[in-house]
């Protein structure tokens, strides 16, 4: 996450100045897959290669994410943003799912090495659209990057301080950075707090996130229109008011039963909340400038990665129990709620008659 958040801005900057974005999405694309096919290599006792591959493929992963997104304000209208980013998070579940489905008989037979490989495979075969059918870079862009590089940093520059200078967009993205602090920790410690709190075993983790992928898509097709319809702010208020229902509800349960309930809610809100989010940010975009700002975008989600998991951790750790670790979670959605409320903007996309 540290070297993404170091480097999607400046990447962003030179892709936009090249006109390389494409090629930069393949060059990621590439090294995530070369690294989850090597994981079929490692054996027990091979600590640091391992290391070092969930490095490279998370590198790759989160990296030609800036690239992936910066082809959305191109690839659609202004008033089908909205439910183009909520099926691309629908479509993704689909995925996990479908993915998750292959695994589970190779997993079961003990075939882990065959597990990385389907898993590579997989990534590429639906990397191939992408690369047949989004918009073409420009001819000699790399040329051009060699020849006059410093400017691709330089505009970079100029993006940190244009975005910076914007108010709205400046608390956008501080709301932005504390309520995926939220997101993400939930991600991170959702499977460890139903395990170590609630006694769920392996099989039953396996089919809570794939009910909570199922819901997440279901909610991600649901509410594709009205992130169009009623504005992305309007959504992102309504899945941050679930998340933090969500995390307090976490906090009361002590029944196997009550959690599956809320997993369910909690995954109605996933896809959406990330999905009108991303939606809500290129209504600040300038024409041009797409893989500059979702650098900063990147840089700023990458980094909420950080703080969340530390402080769930270091609460869970002095109080002896997860459940206080808990609070704090809703603490990050409700606060990063309340911040975004003072945005303007992130109304309806949809054009009047």
């Amino acid at each position: 996450m540290a070297v993404v958040v170091l480097t999607s801005p400046f990447l962003g900057g030179i892709a936009d100045f090249g006109r390389i974005r494409k090629r930069l999405l393949f060059v990621y694309t590439l090294m995530c897959v070369s690294a989850v096919a090597s994981f079929s290599l490692i054996q027990k006792g091979m600590v640091f290669e391992g290391f070092l591959l969930m490095v490279i493929a998370n590198i790759g992963m989160e990296g030609g994410l800036v690239f992936y997104n910066s082809f959305l304000p191109e690839i659609t209208e202004k008033d089908h943003q909205g439910r183009v980013s909520a099926w691309g998070y629908a479509v993704g579940y689909a995925g996990s799912i479908l993915s998750l489905i292959i695994a589970l008989p190779l997993i079961n037979k003990g075939s882990f090495g065959i597990v990385w490989l389907m898993v590579a495979v997989f990534f590429a075969i639906f990397s191939i659209p992408a690369f047949l059918f989004l918009p073409q870079d420009m001819r000699n862009g790399f040329k051009k990057i060699i020849r006059t590089g410093a400017e691709g940093f330089k505009n970079t520059w100029h993006t940190f301080k244009k975005i910076w200078g914007q108010r709205d967009l400046r608390t956008f993205l501080i709301a932005y950075l504390i309520y995926e602090d939220g997101v993400n920790t939930v991600i991170v410690f959702s499977s460890i707090f139903a395990a170590v709190s609630l006694g769920f075993k392996a099989a039953e983790l396996i089919v809570l996130y794939l009910i909570v992928q199922v819901t997440a898509l279901i909610g991600a097709f649901a509410m594709a229109k009205p992130i169009d319809s009623r504005g992305p702010k309007k959504v992102v208020t309504i899945s941050l008011l679930l998340w933090t229902t969500v995390s307090i509800l976490a906090f009361i349960v002590h029944t196997k039963e009550a959690f599956w309930l809320i997993a369910c809610i909690a995954g109605l809100g996933l896809g959406t909340v990330q999905a009108a989010t991303r939606a809500f940010f290129t209504q600040f975009i300038p024409l041009g400038f797409e893989s500059e700002y979702f650098g900063v975008y990147s840089m700023v989600g990458k980094s909420s990665a950080i703080v969340g998991p530390l402080v769930f951790g270091y609460i869970s750790s002095t109080y002896g129990s997860q459940r206080p670790a808990i609070l704090s979670v809703a603490l990050f959605f409700l606060t990063g709620l309340i911040i975004m409320q003072f945005v303007k903007g992130g109304g309806p996309n949809i054009k009047s008659s």
